[in-house]
This record gives C-alpha cells, sequence and structure tokens, in this order.
C-alpha cells in the first residue's frame, strides 16, 4: 500500500507519540476504524475538538483511496458537516467510502458515528491521485 515512509502521520503514524493511531480496516468497498479519543483531543468538555474530528474524516478518505488504489491521494477539497458533538471516552466508528471518480480526481464520503448510532459528523471530499516521485 502506498504511505508515508516515515510512519509519523499525526491521523495513522505508529511512531507519534501524540498521534491519533487510527487503525483501517477494509471491508468490500467500505473503510472503518474504531476509536475511543481521550482527553487530550478535547475542544469543550467531554466533547472532541472539530479539528480532530475533520483530521479524523480526512484521514478515512484518503486511506480508503490508499488501500483500494494502491495510490497516494492529496485533499483537493473537503465539506465537513457537524450534526451532533463528537463524544470523549466513547467508542467511535469512523467509516468511508467511494462516492465517484472522475479521471484521477476521487469524491469520497465519511462519517463518524457512535456506539448508540448517532452520526456526529459527516464529510465529502474531492481527492487527487497524485505520484510523489
Amino acid at each position: 500500500m502506498a504511505e508515508s515512509g516515515d510512519n509519523y502521520c499525526f491521523a495513522c503514524g505508529e511512531k507519534n507519540p501524540i498521534g491519533l493511531h487510527l487503525k483501517f480496516e477494509m471491508d468490500e468497498d467500505k473503510l472503518t476504524a474504531k476509536k475511543i479519543l481521550a482527553r487530550e483531543y478535547e475542544g469543550y468538555e467531554n466533547v472532541a475538538h472539530g479539528g480532530i474530528v475533520t483530521t479524523m474524516l480526512d484521514e478515512a478518505m484518503c486511506t480508503y483511496i490508499q488501500k483500494k488504489y494502491n495510490e497516494l491521494a492529496m485533499t483537493g477539497r473537503l465539506d465537513v458537516r457537524y450534526h451532533h458533538p463528537t463524544p470523549i471516552g466513547q467508542e467511535l466508528e469512523i467509516s468511508a467510502w467511494q462516492e465517484n471518480q472522475r479521471r484521477n480526481i476521487i469524491m469520497t464520503k465519511a462519517t463518524i458515528t457512535t456506539a448508540d448510532g448517532i452520526v456526529t459528523a459527516e464529510a465529502t471530499a474531492k481527492f487527487a491521485v497524485v505520484s510523489l516521485k
């Protein structure tokens, strides 16, 4: 799979001591990860910071492309909708999938859902498949 060489990505890198350490799995045409956010990622009390929520959504969509196509992709446009506060200390499911594709531009969608089925945030994005060589 195409990925960062130093494994220090804030969202998914195992070597980043302050990172989110997201671990994704591909199931058919959907990518998912489970995560319980610690207080270090808090905005308001017991609520994840909006930037952290956006980071998880963006990372899920980018990783979807990496896993499905074995290609690197860069975010070209990202639109996020916050529906409910994303809780700290509770299991969350981050999911991503592809909506469509035009040449090297891939449109994706992602959601963050609580264990009781509440979608706290969703995003759509356009990614450009790129070569970093």
